[in-house]
């Protein structure tokens, strides 16, 4: 009797510590009888299968898997619909949803951390929306262009001033900072871990904290490791008198740029002589570079038969960022390695991103984008 007893007590202490080493997925969808439920990890190496289940009227579900040694991501997903929640220790997350909004309309209890996900989610989405909206007046010429980027920098910023005070310096060592600072517009990152310095310290914050809680999960190392790459990509150098050589000067006046393309090709910009040229200082790994350049493209498409090109310098830190992005553009596109602290772009006072320039045909500086009201119309007065 003793014996089984034993037996009974070490049964029971194993079946105990195994569900101690499981969290647990639970809820319901209402209106998606039939349809299909997948659970997945968001890895770093992207996104892994775990279990699915075909669902039933009542609409119910459980997923269990192996507790993370650190806070990771996992999603629900039922055809492109997607909820994003993460997991930390053994809790049991429950998750209730319609299927119509799916994405936008459940409720999440037992994780906080899954909550404050779900809030950054319903204010990406209106970031991108608020976008949107400027982007349709853009596109109807009721705003130029320059009046378009002051409109979508102010918007941008403000959405990260209030997510850096509430989401990442609030508590820096949790999930929901991690998943903010992962955040895109436009399939572009909101938080640049690269080129800007008030971001990169968001990223540092982040990856110091995890680094100090769980020093050996990968997602703390591999965030250490890119703001590592930020800070120093956006270290000051030592402060020099900066002086215009005299070969950059061409006979006009205009400051000259040699940089490479995608190629390897040295591209001038005086070469353009004879044509009007709209001269283009950018980051593609920003979340204004993508409605930027569609309104250059529609510029480009209008004009380039007439003796239009546009130069456009990337300052960009990641150089296959930079190709990937670039591949498709049709005017010419280069890249100053330097980044953020190019001489040419010092040389013509680049004091923010994207900067524009219109030069004449001949080679002459006719006008720099903060003074110019329609884009179109001021290139439209020197062909």
């Amino acid at each position: 009797m003793k014996k089984i007893c034993t037996v009974a007590l070490a049964l029971l202490v194993l079946s105990a510590c195994e569900t101690k080493s499981e969290f647990k997925v639970t809820g319901e969808v209402s209106g998606a009888e039939g349809k299909m439920l997948y659970f997945e990890a968001a890895a770093l190496q992207g996104i892994t299968p775990l279990d699915s289940v075909k669902l039933k009227s009542a609409g119910t579900y459980t997923f269990k898997q192996k507790r993370p040694e650190s806070p990771e991501f996992y999603r629900l997903r039922i055809d492109d619909k997607v909820i994003n929640f993460s997991v930390d220790s053994t809790e049991t997350v429950t998750i209730t949803a319609p299927l119509a909004d799916f994405s936008t309309a459940y409720t999440v209890e037992g994780s906080p951390n899954s909550e404050k996900i779900k809030a950054l989610t319903l204010k990406q989405i209106k970031l991108q929306s608020d976008v949107n909206a400027l982007s349709k007046v853009m596109q109807s010429n009721r705003i130029g262009v320059s009046a378009f980027e002051d409109s979508l920098n102010a918007v941008i910023n403000r959405y990260k001033d209030e997510v850096r005070r509430q989401y990442i310096f609030a508590a820096p060592n949790t999930a929901a900072a991690y998943f903010a600072l992962f955040q895109k517009i436009n399939n572009y990152l909101i938080f640049d871990p690269l080129n800007s310095k008030d971001d990169i310290k968001c990223f540092a914050a982040v990856a110091t904290s995890l680094i100090n809680f769980y020093p050996h999960a990968d997602r703390s190392k591999n965030l250490y490791n890119i703001a590592l790459k930020g800070m120093k990509n956006t270290r000051t150098p030592q402060q020099k008198t900066l002086e215009i050589p005299e070969d950059k000067v061409v006979e006009t006046g205009i400051i000259d740029i040699n940089l490479r393309d995608m190629r390897g090709n040295a591209l001038r910009l005086s070469e353009l002589k004879g044509k009007v040229v709209l001269l283009d200082f950018t980051v593609y790994q920003s979340a204004v570079s993508a409605p930027h350049n569609f309104q250059l493209n529609e510029l480009y498409e209008k004009y380039k038969s007439k003796g239009f090109e546009i130069y456009q310098v990337s300052l960009d830190a990641d150089e296959h960022f930079w190709r990937t992005a670039a591949a498709n553009l049709p005017w010419v596109c280069v890249r100053d390695a330097n980044g953020v602290y190019s001489t040419v772009a010092a040389m013509y006072n680049v004091q923010t991103l994207p900067s524009l320039f219109l030069i004449n045909r001949n080679n002459e500086l006719s006008a720099r984008g903060e003074s110019i009201n329609n884009l179109d119309e001021a290139v439209k007065k020197l062909l």
